[in-house]
């Protein structure tokens, strides 16, 4: 089944992973001390709100790398995404198969075929359609904030408040960008707003504080901030790669 469609059906994306192997030479004290290194280069801890493994894009594939940079994961997948629930699975018939579907999993593809890989990287699972059931639909989250134009200009405005356009303190930011869009989030008082000023993208908060300066060719509106706290940019509009809040490259 393919990831396209399984993503449809999720309506989240998902992601991560970590390859590892076991062996048991006959220096065990010099194993055991070249594994423990290894545990701890491979899942720094960097930023608390960033997940371990970031999903990076090298010659045309997918691999996912710590929050330091390094490939934990070599690039073999077609499609690589944050870890994240998958509902199908967490409400599979086959109540062994549940597991798969919880945060510990990610999906991932490779020739047109969907898995999900667990924190070392082993594909524990591939996806059946018979396998799938259905998504419990959460209650919706009302949102605060929403994008207004006013003379050809994109603002912000709560929507539970704003009545007048011609009174400018009504505005939660006034009309001055080319474009604004809401990111999904978990905190609808203080989203992220992906904006476009002078032909560049950047990201305000709800007060006009820039988060990330306009240098940007193109910010994705995805799921990326939900998911990993992290933004989806290209400086060249065919190149993307993440960044965080602070504007640090993965």
């Amino acid at each position: 089944m393919g990831l396209k469609k399984i993503i449809q059906v999720l309506g989240v994306l998902i992601s991560a992973a970590v390859f590892s192997q076991k062996s048991t030479p006959k220096k065990v004290p010099v194993k055991k001390k070249t594994v423990a290194v290894a545990k701890n280069e491979v899942l720094p801890v960097v930023n608390q709100d960033l997940p371990l493994l970031i999903p990076k894009k090298k010659d045309g594939n997918f691999g996912y790398v710590n929050q330091k940079g390094k490939f934990i994961i070599p690039p073999e997948y077609h499609i690589a995404v944050f870890f994240y629930e998958d509902c199908t699975l967490l409400n599979s018939p086959n109540e062994k198969l549940r597991k798969f579907g919880t945060s510990e999993y990610a999906t991932v593809e490779k020739d047109e075929i969907s898995y999900r890989v667990d924190k070392k990287g082993k594909r524990v699972y591939r996806f059946r359609q018979e396998d799938l059931g259905k998504c419990v639909h959460k209650e919706y989250v009302q949102q605060l904030y929403q994008a207004y134009v006013l003379n050809g200009f994109y603002g912000i405005i709560e929507k539970a408040t704003f009545k007048d356009p011609a009174d400018y303190r009504q505005f939660q930011i006034y009309p001055q960008y080319e474009y604004l869009f809401i990111l999904e989030g978990d905190d609808v008082a203080n989203p992220m707003i992906v904006a476009s000023k002078n032909d560049m993208f950047g990201v305000i908060d709800v007060h006009n504080k820039v988060v990330i300066p306009f240098e940007y060719s193109d910010i994705k509106r995805n799921f990326s901030w939900k998911l990993g706290k992290m933004f989806d940019v290209s400086k060249d509009g065919k190149n993307y790669y993440y960044i965080d809040s602070n504007n640090n490259t993965y």
